[in-house]
């Protein structure tokens, strides 16, 4: 059975790493960091097929699943991506009910019986969403609701602009809209000190970025160690 299924299922919290690097490597060790997931970006990333099987691989390896975003939502690529092994897709710009219901037959084709083991995530970020949120997030089969929060913000004519009161207030009233449809909604978690809050207001799927966490730690590295840690090389 797929790990962060059975948490979602059992009403806990899941962890998923993106790597932002296509370091099979990284993605094996993640496991034993205590992550769920590993989170495959082939919207943005550089990994081709070969590299997706082997980094599908190395999140077995360590011991968790591991969910891709696709370029395309064409049936084909997903078919193609699933078959590298993957245990998940996440459809990006999903607006409306069908597309969602859409997204949840086209994974129950290509996995058949495998279906219940395998993850069908969506990403939420576009005012055409926000319109249909209620009837979006009552779409069966769907394991998570993703917030985009970038792509979300420039739909709502606030682009970089995360903090601004309007796209805070759809941020609240998705996660709000899941709660009522008993549905998860998922964050991609840039700033770590918002987790307890979102998770209070109900969001049950973190994303947290390899960049963030290597970017924190070296600055808390050279705050440990004064000025001879920033002097010029």
């Amino acid at each position: 059975m797929n790990r962060a299924k059975e948490k979602l299922r059992a009403g806990g919290t899941v962890l998923v790493l993106n790597p932002n690097f296509a370091s099979p490597a990284l993605v094996e060790h993640a496991g034993s960091l205590g992550f769920d997931v590993a989170f495959i970006d082939c919207e943005h990333g550089s990994a081709d097929f070969e590299r997706v099987e082997d980094m599908a691989r190395a999140a077995r390896a360590g011991g968790m699943t591991s969910i891709l975003r696709p370029w395309s939502t064409e049936e084909g690529l997903v078919t193609r991506y699933l078959d590298c092994g993957v245990g998940g897709i996440q459809f990006p710009l999903v607006a409306t009910a069908d597309a969602a219901r859409a997204a949840v037959e086209m994974v129950r084709r290509a996995r058949g019986a495998h279906f219940d083991d395998t993850l069908v995530t969506v990403m939420i970020e576009s005012t055409q969403a926000l319109e249909n949120i209620d009837s979006l997030v009552a779409v069966p089969g769907v394991d998570a609701f993703v917030i985009g929060l970038a792509d979300l913000a420039r739909s709502l004519d606030h682009p970089g602009d995360h903090q601004h009161a309007d796209v805070q207030a759809a941020v609240d009233a998705i996660i709000a809209a899941c709660t009522r449809a008993g549905s998860v909604a998922g964050f991609n978690l840039h700033l770590w000190e918002n987790g307890p809050r979102l998770q209070e207001q109900g969001v049950r799927w973190f994303t947290l970025h390899a960049r963030t966490m290597l970017a924190r730690g070296s600055q808390q590295v050279r705050a440990l160690l004064g000025s001879a840690a920033t002097t010029s090389r």
